[in-house]
């Protein structure tokens, strides 16, 4: 890297100074060390993003962060959460002894320092009224509508006090990076993009990180983004954070004969692209459905079932009986009432769909997860089986995957993807780890272990 380009850098990083604590308070003994550690750095730093895996106290840390941002602005902090997401924060801060309040409009909670809500109630508040904000599961916001993420952006850009925390993103998903930046105040996306990436071709929708900036787009991330796949990445024992086996099962669902004769075929026609992948997938609910629902109705276990459609989703519903389901037209209240029942084991089995309840809550109840069908999103697959895989479970995970065999190479490209996010995480570990600890923790000791092989000869004059 050339030297210009490294003050570049340097001014860079120099333009959003922390907006935080010089001295962090003594913090609760009840966080784990990794989670001391990245309380402390979003204290300092006020405006910060978390990007911590699956399963590493996220929760436990806007909790405590958000106890000390009260007492120290003397404010309250509102807590953004996703879909039933709510209840499960106040219960772990009752276990903190920190209080965070449920909350639906403005005025409620009135005698508390932290409260709670969803995404969906925003505008139900005077944003004003609060010192910060955290936003839970934030990587939700790129999945928002621009005019739903400019009312998040309007209506915290003069707090000083903003917590942004989720799961790592995708090494290659700079647009998650990019509304991260702008709603904190970094930069705004377009900024980004001009000043790490370059278009390829005539694609102007894609961007490619410039060869001599990924280094130094990296570190820039660093300085206001943790990312943390394990307690070792900040020099922390892992103990306690090794996942259970995970197993994943493809089953292919033949084409129903009558369907395939009346297209004058022997044998079903693989789908060539999206619209004919799409026919197929819809030909085909009803022996997906038989398919999953037998297997569900034989066993007693708690199980997660994941749609996409809501024909899926009504079908499964009826063929298995002990399901409750949650879907889009249902209000904020039933759906979280139905999802409650699910975490409380009060309902065995739950069909949903992954853009509902794919993100933030904790199901290690559950160790069964079925896909009705899947689409070519790794993230939202991902997200949907972290659901269950994640720390805290205690069985190996078995998740079922149904495809129409004439939807094509769907589910190859869903493993593709998913080798390809792990190789590249891999790499992002490493490239980022020392900036991420440099940053959070402050230093970076370089140490060499001193191991005698032989003995030292003492000189004759130092004998004397």
């Amino acid at each position: 890297m050339s030297a210009s380009y490294t003050e570049f850098v340097r001014r860079k990083l120099l333009k959003v100074p922390p907006t935080g604590m010089e001295r962090v308070p003594a913090l609760s003994g009840s966080l784990f060390p990794h989670q001391q550690d990245l309380t402390q750095w979003a204290l300092r730093r006020g405006r910060a993003a978390i990007f911590a895996d699956t399963g590493l106290g996220k929760t436990r840390i806007e909790i405590e962060w958000a106890k000390h941002v009260a007492c120290a602005t003397g404010g309250r902090v509102l807590i953004l959460a996703p879909l039933a997401v709510s209840r499960q924060t106040v219960a772990e801060g009752e276990t903190m002894g920190v209080r965070v309040v449920e909350v639906r409009e403005q005025g409620d909670g009135q005698d508390a320092r932290i409260h709670i809500t969803n995404y969906e109630r925003l505008h139900k508040f005077t944003t004003n009224d609060y010192a910060g904000v955290v936003l839970d599961e934030s990587s939700i916001i790129k999945h928002h509508d621009a005019k739903t993420f400019s009312r998040l952006t309007d209506a915290f850009d003069r707090h000083a006090w903003r917590l942004c925390a989720t799961a790592t993103p995708a090494p290659n998903d700079y647009a998650e990076l990019g509304t991260h930046a702008e709603f904190l105040g970094i930069c705004s996306r377009a900024e980004m993009l001009s000043e790490y990436f370059v278009h390829d071709g005539g694609e102007t929708q894609k961007w490619r990180l410039k060869g001599h900036a990924r280094g130094a787009f990296w570190a820039w991330v660093a300085s206001w983004g943790a990312l943390v796949k394990r307690p070792s990445d900040l020099g922390h024992d892992d103990s306690g954070y090794n996942l259970p086996p995970l197993t994943v099962i493809n089953h292919e669902v033949a084409s129903p004969p009558e369907e395939v004769a009346a297209m004058g075929m022997l044998f079903a026609p693989v789908a060539a692209g999206l619209m004919e992948r799409r026919q197929a997938r819809s030909r085909s609910v009803g022996s997906r459905v038989a398919a999953v629902a037998e297997m569900v109705n034989a066993s007693a276990d708690p199980w997660v079932v994941w749609c996409e459609l809501n024909s899926e989703s009504e079908a499964l519903t009826r063929a298995i009986p002990d399901a409750v389901e949650v879907r889009g037209s249902q209000s904020i209240d039933d759906k979280e009432s139905r999802l409650a029942s699910f975490a409380s084991g009060a309902s065995r089995v739950i069909v949903t769909k992954p853009s509902i309840a794919g993100f933030g809550l904790n199901w290690q109840h559950a160790s069964h997860m079925a896909f009705v069908g899947v689409n070519d999103s790794w993230e939202s697959y991902y997200q949907a089986v972290r659901r269950c895989w994640r720390f805290g479970q205690r069985s190996p995970v078995e998740v079922h995957v149904f495809a129409s065999d004439a939807e094509g190479n769907v589910v190859a490209n869903l493993q593709r993807k998913e080798e390809e996010a792990r190789a590249m995480g891999e790499q992002l570990a490493a490239m980022t780890g020392a900036s991420v600890r440099a940053n959070v923790l402050g230093s970076i000791r370089d140490t060499n272990s001193y191991a005698p092989t032989s003995e030292m000869e003492i000189p004759a004059w130092l004998r004397q």
